[in-house]
Protein backbone atom coordinates (compact mmCIF):
# COMPACT_ATOMS: atom_id res chain seq x y z
CA UNK A 1 0.00 0.00 0.00
CA UNK A 2 2.81 2.36 0.91
CA UNK A 3 4.56 1.64 -2.40
CA UNK A 4 1.37 2.41 -4.34
CA UNK A 5 0.93 5.72 -2.51
CA UNK A 6 4.54 6.65 -3.33
CA UNK A 7 3.98 5.73 -6.98
CA UNK A 8 0.78 7.79 -7.22
CA UNK A 9 2.52 10.73 -5.56
CA UNK A 10 5.37 10.59 -8.08
CA UNK A 11 2.88 10.31 -10.96
CA UNK A 12 1.08 13.44 -9.75
CA UNK A 13 4.42 15.29 -9.57
CA UNK A 14 5.32 14.13 -13.10
CA UNK A 15 1.95 15.31 -14.47
CA UNK A 16 2.49 18.71 -12.81
CA UNK A 17 6.02 18.81 -14.25
CA UNK A 18 4.76 18.10 -17.78
CA UNK A 19 2.09 20.80 -17.43
CA UNK A 20 4.81 23.16 -16.26
CA UNK A 21 6.92 22.15 -19.27
CA UNK A 22 4.07 22.91 -21.66
CA UNK A 23 3.59 26.33 -20.07
CA UNK A 24 7.31 27.05 -20.40
CA UNK A 25 7.48 25.85 -24.02
CA UNK A 26 4.26 27.45 -25.27
CA UNK A 27 4.21 30.63 -23.19
CA UNK A 28 7.43 31.54 -21.45
CA UNK A 29 9.86 30.72 -24.28
CA UNK A 30 8.07 33.01 -26.79
CA UNK A 31 7.89 35.78 -24.17
CA UNK A 32 11.60 35.44 -23.41
CA UNK A 33 12.40 35.63 -27.13
CA UNK A 34 10.45 38.89 -27.40
CA UNK A 35 11.76 40.55 -24.25
CA UNK A 36 15.48 39.76 -24.49
CA UNK A 37 18.26 39.95 -27.05
CA UNK A 38 19.15 36.73 -28.86
CA UNK A 39 22.08 35.94 -26.57
CA UNK A 40 20.28 36.73 -23.31
CA UNK A 41 17.14 34.89 -24.45
CA UNK A 42 19.22 31.75 -25.05
CA UNK A 43 20.73 31.99 -21.55
CA UNK A 44 17.24 32.29 -20.05
CA UNK A 45 15.91 29.36 -22.08
CA UNK A 46 18.90 27.19 -21.19
CA UNK A 47 18.41 27.91 -17.49
CA UNK A 48 14.73 26.95 -17.72
CA UNK A 49 15.53 23.71 -19.58
CA UNK A 50 18.25 22.52 -17.19
CA UNK A 51 16.09 23.41 -14.17
CA UNK A 52 13.16 21.44 -15.63
CA UNK A 53 15.39 18.41 -16.20
CA UNK A 54 16.76 18.72 -12.65
CA UNK A 55 13.22 18.60 -11.30
CA UNK A 56 12.49 15.53 -13.41
CA UNK A 57 15.64 13.96 -12.00
CA UNK A 58 14.55 14.68 -8.42
CA UNK A 59 11.06 13.20 -8.93
CA UNK A 60 12.28 9.91 -10.34
CA UNK A 61 15.01 9.73 -7.67
CA UNK A 62 18.01 9.73 -9.95
CA UNK A 63 21.17 9.23 -7.90
CA UNK A 64 24.04 10.24 -10.16
CA UNK A 65 27.69 9.57 -9.39
CA UNK A 66 29.30 12.15 -11.68
CA UNK A 67 32.98 12.41 -12.48
CA UNK A 68 35.11 14.34 -14.92
CA UNK A 69 35.10 17.89 -16.22
CA UNK A 70 32.11 19.41 -18.00
CA UNK A 71 32.81 20.49 -21.58
CA UNK A 72 33.49 24.00 -22.76
CA UNK A 73 30.96 25.63 -25.07
CA UNK A 74 31.00 24.55 -28.69
CA UNK A 75 31.69 20.88 -27.96
CA UNK A 76 30.19 17.78 -29.57
CA UNK A 77 29.36 15.44 -26.69
CA UNK A 78 28.85 11.77 -27.57
CA UNK A 79 27.53 9.08 -25.25
CA UNK A 80 26.50 5.45 -25.21
CA UNK A 81 22.72 5.13 -25.19
CA UNK A 82 20.58 2.96 -22.92
CA UNK A 83 17.37 4.85 -22.20
CA UNK A 84 15.43 8.09 -22.56
CA UNK A 85 16.70 8.63 -19.01
CA UNK A 86 20.13 9.39 -20.52
CA UNK A 87 18.80 12.75 -21.68
CA UNK A 88 17.87 13.71 -18.13
CA UNK A 89 21.10 12.30 -16.69
CA UNK A 90 23.32 14.41 -18.98
CA UNK A 91 21.06 17.34 -19.84
CA UNK A 92 20.56 18.64 -16.31
CA UNK A 93 24.27 19.45 -16.04
CA UNK A 94 24.80 21.58 -19.10
CA UNK A 95 22.86 23.51 -21.73
CA UNK A 96 22.94 21.63 -25.01
CA UNK A 97 21.00 20.61 -28.09
CA UNK A 98 20.22 16.90 -28.35
CA UNK A 99 20.30 14.85 -31.53
CA UNK A 100 17.45 12.32 -31.37
CA UNK A 101 15.58 9.85 -33.58
CA UNK A 102 12.74 11.44 -35.53
CA UNK A 103 10.30 8.98 -33.88
CA UNK A 104 10.48 10.99 -30.65
CA UNK A 105 9.08 14.04 -32.41
CA UNK A 106 5.71 12.27 -32.67
CA UNK A 107 5.52 11.27 -29.00
CA UNK A 108 2.63 13.01 -27.18
CA UNK A 109 3.81 15.92 -25.02
CA UNK A 110 7.43 14.71 -24.95
CA UNK A 111 7.76 15.26 -28.70
CA UNK A 112 6.39 18.79 -28.41
CA UNK A 113 8.68 19.64 -25.50
CA UNK A 114 11.67 18.23 -27.38
CA UNK A 115 10.85 20.29 -30.48
CA UNK A 116 10.41 23.48 -28.47
CA UNK A 117 13.64 22.73 -26.62
CA UNK A 118 15.58 22.75 -29.89
CA UNK A 119 16.16 19.00 -30.30
CA UNK A 120 17.64 18.08 -33.68
CA UNK A 121 15.74 15.13 -35.14
CA UNK A 122 17.47 12.71 -37.47
CA UNK A 123 15.79 10.25 -39.82
CA UNK A 124 18.02 7.20 -40.11
CA UNK A 125 18.52 5.84 -43.62
CA UNK A 126 17.46 9.09 -45.30
CA UNK A 127 20.65 10.59 -46.76
CA UNK A 128 19.05 13.93 -47.57
CA UNK A 129 17.68 14.28 -44.06
CA UNK A 130 21.03 13.26 -42.55
CA UNK A 131 22.68 15.99 -44.62
CA UNK A 132 20.19 18.59 -43.35
CA UNK A 133 20.81 17.39 -39.78
CA UNK A 134 24.57 17.75 -40.25
CA UNK A 135 24.10 21.32 -41.53
CA UNK A 136 22.06 22.20 -38.43
CA UNK A 137 24.76 20.74 -36.21
CA UNK A 138 27.46 22.71 -38.00
CA UNK A 139 25.51 25.96 -37.56
CA UNK A 140 24.95 25.30 -33.84
CA UNK A 141 28.60 24.44 -33.21
CA UNK A 142 29.67 27.62 -35.03
CA UNK A 143 27.37 29.54 -32.67
CA UNK A 144 29.33 28.05 -29.73
CA UNK A 145 26.57 25.68 -28.65
CA UNK A 146 27.04 22.24 -27.14
CA UNK A 147 25.47 19.29 -28.96
CA UNK A 148 24.77 15.91 -27.34
CA UNK A 149 24.51 12.92 -29.68
CA UNK A 150 24.15 9.16 -29.26
CA UNK A 151 26.13 7.74 -32.20
CA UNK A 152 25.03 4.13 -31.64
CA UNK A 153 21.79 5.24 -33.29
CA UNK A 154 19.62 3.23 -30.90
CA UNK A 155 19.38 2.17 -27.27
CA UNK A 156 20.91 -1.02 -25.86
CA UNK A 157 20.55 -3.07 -22.70
CA UNK A 158 23.88 -1.71 -21.49
CA UNK A 159 25.75 -5.00 -21.96
CA UNK A 160 27.60 -3.65 -25.00
CA UNK A 161 28.39 -0.46 -26.87
CA UNK A 162 27.35 -0.73 -30.51
CA UNK A 163 29.46 0.59 -33.36
CA UNK A 164 29.20 4.35 -33.77
CA UNK A 165 27.74 6.04 -36.84
CA UNK A 166 30.74 8.09 -37.92
CA UNK A 167 28.61 10.56 -39.94
CA UNK A 168 27.60 12.27 -36.68
CA UNK A 169 31.23 13.32 -36.19
CA UNK A 170 31.47 15.19 -39.51
CA UNK A 171 30.10 18.50 -38.10
CA UNK A 172 32.88 18.50 -35.48
CA UNK A 173 35.48 18.09 -38.22
CA UNK A 174 33.99 20.88 -40.32
CA UNK A 175 33.95 23.31 -37.38
CA UNK A 176 37.17 22.03 -35.74
CA UNK A 177 35.17 21.49 -32.55
CA UNK A 178 36.38 19.32 -29.71
CA UNK A 179 34.62 16.02 -29.01
CA UNK A 180 33.93 14.79 -25.49
CA UNK A 181 32.99 11.16 -24.84
CA UNK A 182 30.54 10.48 -22.01
CA UNK A 183 29.98 7.07 -20.43
CA UNK A 184 26.67 6.14 -18.79
CA UNK A 185 26.28 3.04 -16.67
CA UNK A 186 23.18 2.20 -14.62
CA UNK A 187 23.66 0.34 -11.35
CA UNK A 188 21.57 -1.70 -8.91
CA UNK A 189 17.98 -2.40 -9.90
CA UNK A 190 18.19 0.27 -12.60
CA UNK A 191 20.74 -1.83 -14.48
CA UNK A 192 17.93 -4.25 -15.34
CA UNK A 193 14.98 -1.84 -15.59
CA UNK A 194 16.45 1.33 -17.11
CA UNK A 195 17.11 0.02 -20.66
CA UNK A 196 14.44 1.31 -23.06
CA UNK A 197 14.54 -1.22 -25.86
CA UNK A 198 12.39 -3.35 -28.14
CA UNK A 199 8.67 -2.63 -27.95
CA UNK A 200 8.87 -0.56 -24.77
CA UNK A 201 6.37 2.30 -24.60
CA UNK A 202 7.30 5.53 -22.87
CA UNK A 203 4.45 5.60 -20.32
CA UNK A 204 4.80 1.96 -19.12
CA UNK A 205 8.57 2.42 -18.89
CA UNK A 206 8.14 5.69 -16.99
CA UNK A 207 5.86 3.95 -14.47
CA UNK A 208 8.47 1.21 -14.01
CA UNK A 209 11.08 3.86 -13.28
CA UNK A 210 8.78 5.63 -10.82
CA UNK A 211 8.24 2.31 -9.04
CA UNK A 212 11.93 2.10 -8.13
CA UNK A 213 13.11 3.57 -4.83
CA UNK A 214 16.07 5.09 -6.65
CA UNK A 215 17.81 5.01 -10.01
CA UNK A 216 21.57 4.72 -9.59
CA UNK A 217 23.78 5.74 -12.48
CA UNK A 218 27.44 6.48 -13.06
CA UNK A 219 28.05 9.45 -15.36
CA UNK A 220 31.61 9.96 -16.57
CA UNK A 221 32.73 12.97 -18.60
CA UNK A 222 35.88 11.63 -20.27
CA UNK A 223 38.84 13.62 -21.66
CA UNK A 224 38.07 15.79 -24.67
CA UNK A 225 39.45 14.85 -28.08
CA UNK A 226 40.69 17.35 -30.65
CA UNK A 227 39.05 16.82 -34.04
CA UNK A 228 41.83 18.39 -36.12
CA UNK A 229 43.85 16.14 -38.41
CA UNK A 230 41.50 13.21 -37.87
CA UNK A 231 38.96 11.47 -40.03
CA UNK A 232 35.44 10.93 -38.78
CA UNK A 233 36.13 7.18 -38.56
CA UNK A 234 39.15 7.84 -36.35
CA UNK A 235 37.10 10.09 -34.10
CA UNK A 236 34.35 7.51 -33.97
CA UNK A 237 36.74 4.72 -32.96
CA UNK A 238 38.62 6.80 -30.40
CA UNK A 239 35.50 8.00 -28.60
CA UNK A 240 34.01 4.51 -28.55
CA UNK A 241 37.26 3.09 -27.19
CA UNK A 242 37.26 5.57 -24.31
CA UNK A 243 33.61 4.90 -23.46
CA UNK A 244 34.07 1.11 -23.58
CA UNK A 245 37.21 1.38 -21.48
CA UNK A 246 35.29 3.25 -18.80
CA UNK A 247 32.22 1.02 -18.76
CA UNK A 248 34.05 -2.32 -19.14
CA UNK A 249 37.51 -1.72 -17.62
CA UNK A 250 38.14 -5.45 -17.06
CA UNK A 251 37.33 -6.58 -20.59
CA UNK A 252 39.88 -6.75 -23.44
CA UNK A 253 39.88 -4.00 -26.02
CA UNK A 254 36.78 -4.00 -28.20
CA UNK A 255 38.08 -1.79 -30.97
CA UNK A 256 38.45 -4.64 -33.44
CA UNK A 257 34.66 -5.00 -33.63
CA UNK A 258 34.28 -1.40 -34.71
CA UNK A 259 37.21 -1.57 -37.14
CA UNK A 260 35.74 -4.60 -38.87
CA UNK A 261 32.23 -3.16 -38.96
CA UNK A 262 32.54 0.61 -39.48
CA UNK A 263 29.47 2.81 -40.24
Amino acid sequence: MKLKIQLYYKLILIIILFINGLIIAAGIFPAVNLLYSTGNAKIKRDALKTRWLSRFSAIIKLQIAKEGELPELGTLIVSNHISWLDIIVIGQYLPAYFVAKSDISSWPIIGYLARQGGTIFIRRGNKQHIKITAEKMVWLLKQNNNIIAFPEGTTTNGAEVLNFHSSLFQPALLTKSTVQPVAIKYQGEAKEYAPFIGDDGFVPHLIRMLSLDKIEVNLSFLPVIASTRKSRNELSLETRDLICGKIYPDLPAVRELAINNPH
